[in-house]
């Protein structure tokens, strides 16, 4: 009797067979192999599944929306995301949408199959790149936090329609103040953040 029952999604013919041979000899059984998120959940219609390896970047739909819609339908299966992206929005959807892991395919086949075993006990298993991104990203998030803590209540009207890319005019029309007043807390807002560039501010607040 094999150990899991693994579903291996990814466009990429030549993963997926190494993947199946790999998990295989580890004792997993390969209820199916699908190429996108659609050709994938019509293989949890009739498969058994304790585990789905999930890679992001597809055509169709991608392992962001897949997840999402495997954790909703099947909430026992167990998902680890297998990818060579971990730039921070991807990072963010798949963990937000419910993924269990997050490794990144150049992990070598051990960590692969170690991450299997520790996510089906129970425990969430991230790499170490993705968690140093996941570090940057909650450092971003405070500062951010920080630079909201030191502003009134009207600079944080003007810094949320800066974020929409609002003109001065349009903030002083939409405030019912003057443009020289709006001017004059952008001032006081980049003084207090130490960012003295509109685009930078806005990339900035936008976190």
């Amino acid at each position: 009797m094999s150990k899991y029952k693994v579903i291996l999604v990814d466009d990429e013919p030549l993963l997926l067979e190494s993947l199946e041979i790999i998990l295989s000899m580890n004792g997993m059984e390969i209820t199916g192999m699908a190429r996108d998120g659609a050709e994938a959940l019509s293989l949890f219609w009739d498969r058994q599944c304790d585990i789905a390896l999930v890679d992001l970047n597809m055509k169709g739909m991608g392992g962001i929306e897949l997840i999402e819609k495997i954790k909703k339908a099947y909430h026992n299966v167990k998902i680890l995301v297998l990818t060579t992206f971990y730039d921070d929005e991807y990072i963010t959807k798949a963990i937000a949408n419910g993924a269990d892991g997050y490794l990144l395919k150049d992990s070598g086949k051990a960590a692969i199959i170690g991450a299997i075993e520790q996510i089906m006990q129970g425990r969430n298993v991230i790499d170490s790149k993705v968690m140093e991104r996941i570090a940057l990203l909650m450092n971003k998030r405070e500062e951010n936090q920080a630079i909201y803590e030191n502003i009134t209540d009207r600079e944080k009207e003007i810094c949320s329609l800066l974020t929409k890319g609002f003109t001065n005019k349009q903030i002083a029309r939409e405030l019912y103040i003057s443009e020289g007043t709006v001017k004059n807390h952008i001032s006081s807002i980049y003084d207090k953040t130490g960012i003295h560039d509109r685009a930078k501010l806005i990339i900035e607040l936008r976190g």
